[in-house]
C-alpha cells in the first residue's frame, strides 16, 4: 500500500510521543510531573461551564462556517481593548489556533515554497507546512544568544525567490522569547518590502512577565495586506479543550480562499463558541493574577535549572515554556530511560526533546522544552528530580 509523501514527511509530536510509556510508568506506580505539553492547570473560569450548561436549544444545529456571531463579536470587542479595530469580516472562527494555521498555510503555500520561521519552533508548523506540499526554510538561533532572531540581516537571508511568508510566534513557543514594539516592526516592514505574509502566532498575548505591554501585529497600520494572526481561547482562559480559535486578517482575499476550508469541515462546534464567548467578559484582574501566578512558577523554574551544573537557558519573557540545552548526550534517549529505568523516591518526569523544534538536522538533540504549568512547590520537587536524573544517566556504564 502506498501512502502520501507529504504524510510521510512529518514526524509525531515530541510532546506526545512517549505517552505510552507514560502510561506504562504510571502502571507501576510513579509519579510523573508532567512538563512535556502546555496543559494550564489554573481553573477555567465558570462562566463558560455556566453558559454550556444553560444551553437548551430543541436542535444541536450546525453554525455557520465563518463562525457564530456571539463568538465573533466577543473576539472583536477584545481587540476593541486592545485599540485594534475588527469587524466579524475579518476574521474567521475556527476549531482551536491549529485549524487556524492549517488555513492559513494552505491558502497561501503551494507545492515547492517556503516559509521562514525562526527555530526552535512548535513543531506542528513544520507537519502543516509539509502537508502542503511546502517546506520550512529555518532562521536559525541558539541558547547561548537567548533564542532572538530579529536582525534584518539574518531574516534577508533566508528570504529567496520560493519564499511565500514568514512566520513567528510572539511570545515564543518553545523559547519564550518576547519581541520588541521595534523587532516586531522590523519584522513587519521586512515581509512587506519582500511582498510577503507574515503570520502572527499570538496565542500567548497575556503571558509576558516583564512589565511591558505585548504589542499585537494587528495594531501597526500599513501592513493590513500581509498580516494574519493566530488566535485561540487556550492558553489564554485555560481552556485547552473547547478548540475554539480565530483567523484574523484584514486581507480579504486572503480570508475569501481560507472560507473554502471553513466550508469544506462545514463548522466548528456551536456549544463551544458560545461558551468561549463568554470567556471574553473577563477582565484585565483576571489576566493581571494569571501573569503573576505564572511568572512566580517561571522564576521556580529557572532557579532550579540554574542550580544544574552544564544547563544552558535563557529567562524567557513570555509563554510558559523555558528551552534549555542539557548536559546529555540525547534528550530522546534521556526520556525514554527517565520513563523506564529511573526514578527518584517515586518520581520522574516529562519533558518535549528539542530536536524536533528544529528543521536543520542535528539542532536541539541536547535540549528540552518545559511547560511550568504545575504548582510552584511541583516545580521545585521536579527540578530536584531532573538534577538527580541527569546525574545518574552520565554516571551509567556506557
Amino acid at each position: 500500500m502506498k501512502f502520501s509523501s507529504k504524510i510521510e514527511k512529518c514526524s509525531l509530536s515530541p510532546m506526545r510521543k512517549f505517552a505510552a510509556i507514560a502510561e506504562r510508568a504510571d502502571e507501576r506506580g510513579l509519579n510523573i510531573f508532567r512538563l512535556n505539553i502546555g496543559q494550564p492547570d489554573l481553573p477555567t473560569p465558570h462562566t463558560f461551564f455556566d453558559r454550556l450548561q444553560s444551553f437548551h436549544q430543541p436542535v444541536l444545529s450546525y453554525s455557520p462556517s465563518n463562525g457564530l456571531p456571539e463568538y465573533l463579536d466577543a473576539v472583536c470587542h477584545y481587540y476593541h481593548g486592545l485599540g485594534v479595530d475588527l469587524s466579524r469580516g475579518d476574521l474567521l472562527g475556527t476549531t482551536g489556533g491549529s485549524e487556524a494555521l492549517q488555513m492559513a498555510l494552505s491558502a497561501i503555500l503551494d507545492e515547492g515554497d517556503e516559509i521562514v520561521i525562526p527555530e526552535p519552533f512548535y513543531p506542528n508548523y513544520a507537519t502543516m507546512t509539509n502537508l502542503t506540499g511546502a517546506r520550512v526554510h529555518p532562521l536559525t538561533t541558539s541558547p547561548e544568544e537567548g533564542y532572538r532572531y530579529a536582525v534584518r540581516e539574518r531574516v534577508e537571508a533566508c528570504i529567496n525567490e520560493h519564499t511565500r511568508a514568514i512566520m513567528i510566534t510572539n511570545p515564543g513557543n518553545p523559547t519564550g522569547c518576547v519581541l520588541s514594539r521595534e523587532e516586531l516592526k522590523l519584522m513587519l516592514d521586512i515581509a512587506k518590502e519582500h511582498e510577503l505574509f507574515i503570520i502572527c502566532d499570538e496565542v500567548y498575548r497575556e503571558f509576558v512577565y516583564n512589565g511591558e505591554r505585548l504589542m499585537s501585529a494587528l495594531q501597526f497600520e500599513g501592513y493590513e495586506e500581509n498580516v494574519i494572526v493566530i488566535d485561540s481561547v487556550s492558553k489564554r482562559f485555560s481552556a485547552c479543550g473547547a478548540r475554539v480559535g480565530a483567523l484574523i486578517s484584514r486581507n480579504r482575499e486572503f480570508l475569501s480562499h481560507c472560507l473554502k476550508w471553513s466550508q469544506m469541515r462545514l463548522s466548528s462546534p456551536t456549544v463551544d463558541q458560545l461558551a468561549a464567548a463568554s470567556l471574553y467578559s473577563f477582565t484585565k484582574a483576571y489576566f493581571d493574577e494569571m501573569r503573576e501566578e505564572y511568572r512566580a512558577r517561571r522564576d521556580t523554574m529557572i532557579r532550579g535549572l540554574r542550580r544544574i551544573r552544564g544547563v544552558i537557558c535563557d529567562e524567557p519573557q513570555g509563554a510558559f515554556y523555558v528551552m534549555a540545552a542539557l548536559p546529555v548526550d540525547d534528550a530522546e534517549k534521556f526520556q525514554e530511560w527517565l520513563l523506564t529505568e529511573f526514578d527518584d523516591h517515586g518520581d520522574t518526569l516529562m519533558f518535549a526533546a528539542g530536536g524536533p523544534f528544529y528543521a536543520t538536522p542535528g539542532k536541539g538533540i541536547n535540549e528540552v522544552r518545559m511547560a511550568y504549568v504545575l504548582e510552584k512547590e511541583k516545580l521545585e520537587r521536579a527540578m530536584e528530580v531532573l538534577a538527580i536524573a541527569i546525574e545518574q544517566y552520565n554516571s551509567r556504564e556506557k
